[in-house]
């Protein structure tokens, strides 16, 4: 049976990754840059993502969130009190978004209206990793709480991302976090990534994530960045 699994496997990244391919050069016809974002759960993606669109949104940044989940609309709500669009997609027992489910999502959107659009994965650090949504940008968010071999543990999440956020800063000191060894794990498995870290509870460090989301722009993305592909900042 295995022959006809691996085959069965490779017949769905390539529908996949052909759809991706599409949904690229409509984000990039469009004008608009699209973000990734990838951890596993409880890692504070959502907070993040809740202050990075009413931060872009205040400096006039015209920006919007696709946010994947196999059940509830809960973390949709919460980011549409940002008062930027918002929509959910439902997952029910799949633990990754699918170009596929992006597709089907943007209907009736117009993509030319925005600069920047977010996804938040499905909370999981394995399958995420073989699914391209289409994405200039895959940020993976590693908090402080997770341990400093998670980059070791899931390496092709990590050598798939263009950018590290590593969240909850403020939260170092009391679970011992090892800064120093964690930049090590990440450069060891990716080398070269960038890291930015931040937490978004208090507003530490998020100036410098703003300005990296802000200097990002389609006609700047370059590809072959992450090694997979797709197009990423230089």
């Amino acid at each position: 049976m295995q022959p006809r699994i691996v085959e069965v496997r490779q017949g769905i990244l390539k529908k996949n990754d052909l759809l991706a391919h599409e949904l690229r050069a409509r984000f990039a016809a469009a004008g608009v840059c699209v973000v990734n974002l990838v951890s596993s759960p409880g890692a504070g993606k959502t907070t993040l993502l809740e202050k990075t669109l009413a931060g872009l949104a205040q400096q006039g940044r015209r920006v919007a969130a696709l946010v994947g989940d196999l059940a509830t609309d809960n973390d949709a709500r919460r980011l549409e009190r940002s008062g930027v669009p918002v929509r959910q997609i439902t997952t029910g027992t799949l633990c990754h978004l699918e170009a596929e489910m992006v597709d089907a999502a943007l209907a009736g959107w117009p993509l030319d209206e925005l600069d920047l659009l977010f996804v938040e994965n499905v909370g999981n650090l394995v399958c995420p990793a073989s699914y391209d949504l289409g994405e200039n940008l895959r940020v993976v968010v590693l908090s402080v709480t997770e341990g400093e071999d998670k980059p070791l543990k899931y390496p092709t999440i990590f050598n798939a991302a263009d950018l590290a956020v590593i969240s909850k800063i403020d939260l170092a000191a009391a679970v011992e976090f090892d800064r120093g060894q964690t930049l090590r794990n990440l450069q060891a498995v990716r080398p070269g990534i960038e890291v930015v870290e931040l937490s978004a509870r208090t507003g530490q460090g998020m100036g410098s994530w703003l300005q990296y989301l802000e200097r990002l722009e389609p006609a700047a993305l370059q590809p072959g960045v992450a090694g997979s592909g797709r197009p990423g900042p230089r």
